[in-house]
């Protein structure tokens, strides 16, 4: 069937073309067998080894065995052009990880679920700083909604594939393939714990269970329940040592004391995932199908500490620096007696300099660490009708509604501007992002006298997409009395008043930022609902043109409500050289559409500069403000992909494919570098009262074009080895990222080092797995090339390392299996982050000034260090 995009036809394969360990095998001889894949092709013949278009199958095994709940981080270790930041500290990009492929961003890789478009996640990346350096201004689909256990297969489509699949789909395309059997229960159990440190435990449970529907169908449900505690791998502030010292009796009163100020770490996350997958065959070949998805995560992460004191403190060089001055809210004095009413020697709003007087340090004495809570949800229904009819014609028409929400909070921090009157929790409601989508998918094969019979496919397509931005309660983004320079009377005489021109020693008189510190809610007038909706028609012929040669054309046609159409195509083929040797290549065209979220988002977040808390505004280009400073409506990103490789299998159960490929893509949907607000903007655009002065204000724009080069290698070799079945996997990929052209308005040098260089150019994985008997060995080494992060780090190149993974397995009774692994086995951490002309390491915390020890990201494999588990798994 054509809805499909893979079918697996063995119950056990050889080593896969995967770039990832192969699957545990039985100590039976190898056999090669093929599995069919559609993924990049309507036609219904096509095997890994045939494909026009390089297509990783990672099976079920690989997905499962991950020492991790979250698929994004066990895709993330088998497949190594798929890269994700740890997201440390990240604002929401912390709870919505936004992972890549082959360098470039999440909403660039088309996902679906058993063929089917996957949503969006509800969150835009917004988030300044290297974390998300790839997929800054993304709007992504949020992966780990998936229970990794509902997974039969994953395949991912290495190739641009708009001109067959729609929008989004320019660094390829992922499927998850699900489950379908009818019977059979399985139960997995896993526990875990940092294997260096006393923190990190993680704990899953997983169940599947198929059920027959008579003999003409099946409902198969999957569902996990996970548990993950934070780990933190920071030091204390220094700043935070020095209160401490100054003031003891309040020590206690320090945020996580005596433990770090701040946590750089995993943030606790549990939750619960869902699948269930059905279908129910009408006739010989009609089948109805359906299934569903829903999830519900709840992340708790820690925001940077506000502290009271400013100090100084010695660095890694022996000298002495400032440290970063103490919150606004520390800093101010707080005037409580207003002016009395209706006098006109001190009007209203104004403040009388006398002894009522409000200090924060009643709330917060040593200072507080906002903790920012992401509860996110997700739904998805598909329900479709697939067959063949007696003509050889396939059809399949199928329906999808999805929705996916962010509810955001926070709890301990303030709102400055209010003083006395504001609360210490927020409540900025739930980002949502919703789909429906229609699809009709047609092949008919014919027979026009080439070698085999000329597939002819086409299709239509409707899609619309909403987004919807919540208001949040008003002190979460109002500007309180204090958001502004406080206006100080003196009484001269009996009801009259006298400004004060020379503030009293000891006091100060600055204006203190509005809005909740660290992330603002969205005032009525940025909040509401956008929609976008499209139709598409596509038409796809591929054929057998000889004994040797099979080629493809693909063209699709969209039109958007919003900013018009958009046409693409690809040529591919296939040239069998010799009986052990196939080349391969494409060319195509593709594009990304501008997400209802990416024009209609407003956002204000709390970074810090130098250490010190800076409003970061995020702006819709159609708002006053985004207009104020050059915004214009945003277009489409146009993409152009070139591919080359070859497929070479010299014996039985040994294969080696290699491909090449160039990526470039123009008008890339990006946000811009920040426009400092000054008071003349304040009057001129009062909208910016939402971030004061001060602030940064950024927009999303079409603001640089990038072109991505790389190679992807992949050996796979199976063999008879003392009496057991071995399986050895080489994946190598080799990435480049450039920025070719840019505006000097959106973007910085920094941020060009970063996109090019924050993930390695290099990957390798080399696994192996043993399979004898009852037992059964995996070993995989993971090596990570340089890397850099000139947005954070200016200057330091990051060393290439490498990770070692092992698990061992005992299976008894026939129907229980116990693993003992670890991830990571030898702890391997990124480099710490050195002292240099920009960056302050502080001996007296060993760390930076905001606790920093390793970089914010994670680099390429986190910074957690090691990660032993057991687990027990029993089928029946």
């Amino acid at each position: 069937m054509t809805t499909g995009l893979v079918s697996a036809l063995a119950l056990y394969s050889s080593p896969a073309l995967a770039q990832g360990t192969s699957a545990a095998a039985t100590e039976a001889p190898a056999k090669e067998v093929e599995t069919v894949v559609v993924l990049g092709t309507r036609r219904t013949d096509r095997s890994v080894a045939t494909s026009a278009s390089p297509v990783d199958v990672i099976t079920a095994s690989e997905i499962t065995s991950q020492s991790t709940a979250n698929v994004i981080d066990a895709v993330k270790n088998v497949v190594p052009s798929f890269f994700a930041s740890q997201n440390t500290i990240a604002d929401a990009g912390t709870f919505v990880r936004s992972p890549n492929l082959r360098g470039l961003p999440g909403d660039q890789v088309l996902v679906m679920m058993n063929g089917k478009r996957f949503n969006r996640s509800a969150l835009v990346q917004t988030f300044v700083g290297g974390d998300t350096a790839l997929s800054f201004g993304s709007h992504g689909p949020d992966i780990s909604s998936i229970p990794s256990i509902a997974i039969k297969n994953l395949q991912i489509l290495r190739d641009g594939a708009t001109s067959q699949y729609g929008s989004d789909a320019i660094a390829g395309v992922m499927n998850f393939g699900l489950r379908d059997n009818a019977d059979g229960l399985e139960i997995v159990a896993r526990y875990g714990k940092s294997l260096d440190a006393d923190d990190g435990e993680s704990a899953q449970l997983a169940v599947n269970w198929g059920l027959g529907l008579g003999e003409s169908g099946f409902v198969n449900i999957s569902a996990e329940y996970f548990d993950d505690q934070g780990t933190s791998r920071g030091a204390r502030r220094p700043a935070a040592i020095l209160f401490e010292q100054q003031n003891p009796s309040l020590a206690n009163r320090l945020p996580n004391f005596p433990g770090p100020d701040q946590i750089w770490g995993s943030s606790p996350t549990f939750g619960w995932k869902a699948v269930i997958n059905a279908g129910y065959d009408l006739s010989d070949k009609t089948e109805l199908y359906a299934f569903l998805n829903a999830s519900s995560s709840e992340g708790d992460q820690s925001f940077n500490f506000r502290q009271t004191i400013t100090g100084t403190a010695v660095n890694a060089n022996g000298v002495t620096v400032n440290l970063p001055a103490a919150n606004a809210a520390f800093r101010n004095t707080f005037f409580t007696t207003p002016c009395p009413a209706n006098n006109a020697t001190c009007p209203a709003g104004g403040f009388i300099l006398d002894n009522n007087r409000f200090d924060f340090r009643s709330i917060y004495p040593a200072g507080f660490t906002p903790r920012f809570v992401g509860l996110t949800e997700s739904l998805t229904a598909v329900a479709g009708v697939k067959g063949e009819a007696t003509s050889g014609l396939t059809y399949d028409v199928s329906a999808t509604i999805s929705e996916n929400s962010l509810d955001l909070s926070m709890y301990d921090s303030l709102n400055a501007s209010f003083g006395p009157l504001s609360k210490t929790s927020f409540e900025y409601g739930a980002f949502k992002q919703k789909l429906e989508n229609f699809n009709v998918d047609l092949t008919y094969p014919m027979d026009v006298g080439l070698a085999g019979p000329l597939t002819l496919a086409g299709g239509f397509e409707w899609r619309k997409e909403s987004y919807t931005v919540p208001t949040g309660e008003l002190q979460s983004y109002a500007a309180g009395p204090y958001a502004t320079v406080q206006r100080l009377f003196t009484q001269t005489a009996p009801g009259v008043f006298a400004p004060v021109t020379t503030l009293p020693a000891g006091v100060t008189n600055i204006a203190v930022p509005p809005a909740s510190s660290g992330y603002a809610g969205a005032p009525p007038s940025s909040a509401g609902t956008w929609d976008q909706s499209n139709y598409a028609i596509y038409i796809d012929l591929e054929a057998d043109l000889t004994d040797r040669l099979s080629g493809g054309i693909a063209a699709r046609f969209e039109d958007y409500d919003t900013f018009g159409t958009a046409t693409v195509g690809k040529i591919s083929a296939l040239y069998k050289a010799t009986d052990i040797l196939s080349l391969r290549g494409s060319v195509g065209t593709g594009f990304q559409a501008p997400s209802p979220g990416q024009s209609n988002l407003q956002n204000v977040t709390t970074n810090f500069v130098a250490g010190n808390q800076v409003q970061e505004g995020i702006f819709p280009v159609a708002s006053g403000v985004a207009r104020y400073y050059g915004a214009v409506p945003l277009k489409p990103a146009d993409a152009t992909n070139y591919g080359v490789g070859f497929i070479l299998r010299p014996m039985a159960g040994t294969s080696l494919t290699v491909d090449a490929y160039q990526i470039d893509v123009e008008n890339r949907i990006f946000i811009t570098r920040p426009f400092l607000v000054t008071a003349a903007d304040l009057l001129v655009q009062p909208s910016l009262s939402l971030v004061g002065a001060g602030a940064n204000i950024r927009y999303f724009t079409n603001g640089l074009d990038t072109s991505t080069k790389g190679i992807d290698i992949v050996g796979t070799h199976a063999t008879q080895l003392f009496g057991a079945r071995v399986n050895f996997t080489l994946a190598y990929n080799r990435n480049e990222n450039k920025v070719t052209k840019s505006k000097s308005t959106v973007i910085s040098t920094a941020q060009i080092i970063t996109i090019e260089n924050v993930a390695p150019k290099d990957r390798l994985n080399l696994s192996s797995n043993w399979s004898w008997g009852e037992w059964s060995v995996n070993a995989r080494a993971n090596y990570f090339g340089k890397w850099r992060n000139e947005q954070d780090y200016p200057g330091q190149v990051f060393g290439a390392k490498t990770t070692i993974d092992l698990d061992v397995s005992y299976t008894f009774a026939e129907k229980y299996t116990v693993t003992i692994g670890a991830q990571n086995l030898l702890s391997e951490y990124p480099d710490r982050i050195a002292q240099s002309s920009t960056i302050n390491v502080f001996p007296i915390s060993g760390g930076l000034a905001d606790g920093q020890v390793y970089p914010r990201s994670g680099g390429p494999f986190g910074m957690n260090g090691g990660f032993g588990y057991i687990s027990l798994k029993a089928n029946f």
